[in-house]
């Protein structure tokens, strides 16, 4: 499958800034780990998700209602492409970095992010191809025992990313931080705060006054 002129316009467009990041996908099998990349697209700032193979399109076929964990709807606005080939959907002066658990592989929290990237991922149910590999600026593997999930490995990555580029690579177009991010982003539903801890009450110490020692020493 071509990606369309559309798409290769908007992709054009996003490389006109200096940081770019795009997901590929290795043939996924679910709809809810699509959709959950989806909804961290949008929350990460990224511009573009690709992927190959048909398992994704048919099982989403079968119950788009059930399937829906975008609740932010992201693909409204990031374009989620099936393609043939994902080295062919690569745009220009972008890496290529997968993510997997690779022997040889640099551990993500050792890792240094490009600018501009196309991270790819395999699938639920297995592994990146070999030619994928041998073609990748670089294969980075999330040091956790045991595998996670395709959805969760997204996540983890693109959170890396924004955490070491200080939100460059999220792409917030408001310029938010601090409590005014949050108030953007969080739930309708959601009014919870952090209480600043009151510094304790200093007891109160009077100094005797001359008159009180002048009755004391009166008394005496």
């Amino acid at each position: 499958m071509l990606i369309s002129e559309q798409l290769q316009v908007a992709i054009s467009d996003d490389l006109q800034d200096a940081s770019a990041v795009f997901i590929g996908l290795v043939n996924p099998k679910t709809p809810v780990n699509v959709g959950g990349i989806m909804r961290a697209s949008g929350c990460y700032g990224v511009n573009g998700v690709f992927y190959t193979g048909r398992r994704y399109e048919l099982a989403a076929r079968s119950g788009a209602a059930q399937y829906h964990v975008d609740t932010k709807d992201a693909g409204e606005h990031i374009p989620l492409m099936g393609v043939n080939s994902l080295l062919e959907s690569i745009p220009a002066d972008t890496k290529l970095i997968c993510v997997d658990l690779v022997v040889g592989a640099t551990p993500l929290p050792d890792f240094v992010h490009p600018p501009k990237a196309f991270y790819v991922f395999g699938p639920e149910d297995g592994t990146i191809g070999q030619d994928i590999i041998d073609k990748a600026d670089a294969v980075v593997y999330v040091p956790t025992v045991g595998c996670m999930n395709l959805a969760a490995s997204v996540n983890v990555l693109l959170y890396d990313r924004l955490a070491k580029s200080h939100r460059e690579a999220a792409n917030l177009s408001l310029n938010l931080a601090g409590d005014a991010l949050i108030r953007q982003s969080r739930d309708n539903n959601n009014r919870t705060r952090v209480k600043v801890p009151r510094a304790p009450r200093k007891s109160r110490h009077v100094e005797p006054s001359s008159i009180d020692a002048a009755i004391v020493i009166t008394a005496a």
